[in-house]
């Protein structure tokens, strides 16, 4: 019996398999809940604040009123299930809150949201490549003064290395892929916005190698999946990533039982029975429709 192949692919995923291919059929195909991250939480906080912020007209997207929405943010997450699971006392609230006040004053250094209007905001597309459907959700869709597309996403973390910067990369060209296939038109850059320490943005240029390199590496990366699930053969991968991984006390290179982490997702599928919605945030939305994005870009052309 063969494992059930995951529903369409992510930058997430591609990049999960990529590290750990135990990983992924661990997160992707047996939906093994994971414990909430603090990093992980505190970036939809922050994502969610400049969410808010784009939904102001350009001359009130101020430092003050981004403040504002991290404040409205901030209330949504207090009922998210993830925010909830980190347990934080008064202490450590102030400091992740306090922490996530300052990566959206660190927005402004890099970029005066005034000076644009985004025609998409938490944009979630989707597209098929033969079998394989592609998905992923762009943080900001900018058309920008000679009506050309920029697609931006933000990132908490810490700026990646020059090695680290072309993964990173990939998954903007992801969405680049995405909007060439949806809107039929390639953006002319992607942007990653790094507002941790040492804030920065870092630009690529699609192009049309980049875009069908990419094409055809996810395309690879899908055989590999498929090949896994019918020979039931997902292999861990040891690296530095093991020290944070949620699934090492079901991997086989530490000792564990792969087997062992259904039993959470039948547990965790009872738990949803029981409280039905508490597995979703409820906090992140997608803030304008695709056909809206078409239509100005009709107007454009």
């Amino acid at each position: 019996m063969s494992f059930p192949l995951p529903t369409s692919l992510s930058p997430s995923k591609v990049s999960t398999f990529k590290d750990c291919a135990l990983a992924f059929r661990f997160s992707a195909i047996d939906k093994v809940p994971e414990p909430p991250s603090m990093p992980a939480v505190k970036g939809s906080l922050v994502h969610r604040a400049l969410e808010l912020l784009f939904v102001a007209k350009p001359h009130e997207r101020t430092p003050s009123h981004a403040q504002e929405c991290l404040s409205a943010a901030t209330a949504e997450f207090m009922s998210n299930p993830e925010f909830i699971g980190l347990e934080l006392d008064d202490v450590a609230l102030g400091e992740f809150l306090a922490d996530a006040a300052v990566m959206v004053d660190r927005y402004f250094g890099l970029e005066d949201p005034a000076s644009f209007d985004p025609i998409g905001i938490e944009l979630m597309l989707s597209a098929s490549v033969g079998n394989l459907l592609l998905r992923g959700i762009i943080d900001r869709l900018d058309l920008d003064s000679d009506g050309e597309l920029v697609v931006t996403d933000y990132k908490t973390g810490k700026v990646p290395s020059e090695k680290q910067e072309l993964s990173r990369l990939g998954g903007v060209q992801f969405y680049a892929f995405l909007c060439e296939r949806l809107f039929g038109k390639r953006p002319k850059k992607v942007q990653l916005i790094y507002l941790g320490p040492n804030p920065q943005i870092i630009v690529a240029t699609p192009s049309e190698q980049s875009i069908r390199g990419l094409e055809q590496r996810v395309k690879a990366i899908w055989t590999a999946v498929e090949r896994a699930c019918e020979q039931e053969d997902f292999r861990p991968k040891q690296s530095m990533l093991c020290n944070w991984c949620s699934f090492k006390a079901y991997c086989p290179a530490f000792g564990g039982n792969p087997d062992d982490a259904r039993y959470l997702t039948a547990a965790a599928d009872l738990r949803s029975v029981d409280s039905p919605g508490a597995g979703s945030s409820g906090a992140r939305s997608v803030a304008v429709s695709i056909s809206r994005v078409g239509a100005e870009l009709r107007e454009t052309s």
